[in-house]
């Protein structure tokens, strides 16, 4: 007969954490410029394994950083999973591509794909259009964002995502003129676009929301949100051993039966 087997290896105590775990990964929201900024890559599941029985098992957690003007943001990382850093509005030229796409220039100017690199699920969603003197809006991770409805209005950035009750994600509204108004930034966090002479509104901070654009292209342009890391397991089980000094985070919350970790900013690993 065989001997029954416990969960004790080498002497050690018994690993008392999850063996599974449910994330969200957002990563930092693109910079508008002229079209919005799309939305920080947008990437949750459950049932993600972090068992060991000898406990040690360490994970790297990274928070992106929202793009400056037409810039992309930072990518989000927890474990192997990585999310993509929000495509950067347009300027004169393309949008970028990223998590979500950043909304495109004026003159008809092609919103950028999202979604890149591709994930499954999606991460994100395309940028719209611009149109006329006026930019499309970015991409977000629950839609793609809107095509400038006219000459002097900017278009509406992509709606979020909601995860535990939360929307994030929004993609940034596009700029319009001082003819018209900037687009609506999408529900989670993305910033309203502006007409000339006024800078596009930020990202929400940890939300990966990307930056409203302004039909003057501004330099000063505002950021995209930063971006945002949170793991939750059922709470019969240990809290997480050790978190790394380089991380800001809160945590445990023990609420609907679940312990939850929330990371806003910083790199470091965490050991269930």
């Amino acid at each position: 007969m065989f001997a029954a087997k416990n969960f004790f290896l080498a002497g050690k105590a018994p690993y008392l954490g999850p063996a599974t775990v449910e994330y969200l990964v957002i990563a930092g929201g693109g910079g508008g410029y002229i079209g919005g900024g799309g939305a920080g890559g947008y990437r949750t599941a459950s049932g993600f394994s972090v068992s060991s029985l000898s406990g040690g098992n360490a994970v790297t957690v990274t928070i992106g950083a929202g793009g400056g003007a037409a810039g992309n943001g930072n990518d989000s990382v927890f474990s192997s999973i990585t999310s993509a850093g929000g495509g950067g509005g347009a300027a004169g030229g393309a949008a970028s591509s990223g998590g979500s796409g950043g909304g495109g220039t004026y003159g008809s100017g092609s919103g950028a794909s999202g979604n890149t690199p591709s994930t499954s699920p999606s991460q994100g969603n395309p940028g719209g259009n611009g149109s006329g003197a006026s930019g499309g809006g970015g991409g977000g991770a629950g839609g793609g964002g809107g095509t400038a409805p006219s000459t002097h209005v900017g278009g509406t950035g992509g709606s979020g995502a909601t995860f535990a009750g939360v929307t994030r994600g929004g993609g940034g509204g596009g700029g319009g003129t001082n003819q018209g108004s900037g687009g609506p930034g999408g529900s989670g966090g993305g910033g309203n676009g502006r007409n000339d002479g006024t800078a596009g509104e930020a990202g929400g901070l940890n939300t990966g929301g990307g930056s409203g654009g302004n039909a003057s292209g501004l330099a000063s342009a505002a950021n995209g949100g930063s971006g945002i890391v949170i793991i939750r397991y059922t709470d019969t089980f240990a809290n997480i051993t050790t978190i790394g000094a380089g991380l800001t985070y809160t945590g445990p919350v023990t609420s609907g039966g679940y312990k939850t970790y929330t990371f806003t900013a910083g790199t470091g690993t965490v050991t269930f």
